[in-house]
């Protein structure tokens, strides 16, 4: 499994790996447009070939596009409805492009039309992301921290949207440390890390956890709040994390931080110096 974080494309897209080498990421996480809204930055053939050459000269495998923030499947808005069906067809397509594996995304929420009837919403738009769809990259649907009528505060509810799609395009879950912790799952002890492995895995099966966003937490369990936090000063603490290290390590699961900067740094280097300590004992 490879640590990394989240890497700004101010400077260009193209320069991204570079930006993630130098802070010592093995793999990051990109936008490939502003997550607020505005201009899409094209990938022209120069640019799209300027960051494959730049991937493989610093040796970084894995890297990953986060869709926009105001992504909304379940918008009562037809205008956002369809506008976010256009734009992760369009991340799907971008992502193919640049090579890279996944798109990770949040679905939005239901609080126009109801939950339940918002996650009916959210499976059928994205099937309509899917229509035609031929490209390498595929998508990842991200856990939310609970906030509101916001679907996918639980895995048991993205399981029933990946199985109503039963597409080959979805691949499974980005799993949030903070969301999660945020909507009830204690990651904090051995005990309570069982139990939630345990829970998350009769939810949706643990093999469809693809990619973890490594983030404490600034609010307590179930708090419904998404605070990230650097590792080790949240409530999460150092503990939860090595137990959670552990996991990815076993299962071979890419993790992303998404922490500010430059405090980032550090977190890295802790995840690294977790993860050594258990691969050399």
């Amino acid at each position: 499994m490879n640590i990394g974080c989240h890497i700004s494309i101010a400077e260009g897209i193209g320069n991204a790996p570079e930006r993630a080498h130098d802070l010592e990421c093995e793999c990051f996480q990109i936008f490939s447009r502003s997550p607020q809204g505005g201009r899409t930055p094209e990938l022209t053939p120069e640019v799209v070939e300027y960051f494959k050459e730049e991937m493989r000269r610093t040796g970084i495998t894995n890297a990953y596009i986060h869709a926009p923030y105001y992504i909304n499947f379940a918008s009562t808005n037809n205008r956002i409805r369809y506008g976010s069906v256009s734009v992760i067809r369009d991340e799907l397509e971008r992502g193919s492009a640049l090579g890279v594996k996944y798109i990770i995304t949040h679905l939005g929420s239901g609080k126009d039309l109801g939950k339940e009837a918002g996650i009916k919403k959210a499976a059928e738009m994205l099937a309509q992301v899917f229509d035609g769809y031929r490209g390498s990259a595929k998508l990842l649907i991200e856990n939310s921290a609970g906030a509101g009528d916001v679907i996918g505060d639980t895995f048991a509810e993205i399981k029933a949207i990946i199985d109503s799609l039963a597409s080959d395009h979805i691949a499974g879950v980005c799993l949030d440390t903070q969301h999660s912790f945020a909507s009830g799952y204690d990651w904090r002890t051995p005990e309570s890390f069982n139990e939630t492995t345990t829970r998350i895995d009769r939810e949706i099966g643990l093999d469809l956890i693809k990619v973890m966003h490594a983030n404490d937490s600034m609010t307590p369990l179930g708090s419904r709040l998404d605070r990230h936090e650097h590792i080790g000063a949240g409530y999460i603490k150092e503990e939860g994390f090595r137990l959670i290290i552990a996991l990815a390590n076993e299962r071979n699961i890419d993790m992303i931080l998404e922490t500010k900067h430059p405090g980032v740094k550090n977190d890295i280097r802790f995840l690294k110096l977790f993860r050594d300590k258990l691969i050399n004992g």
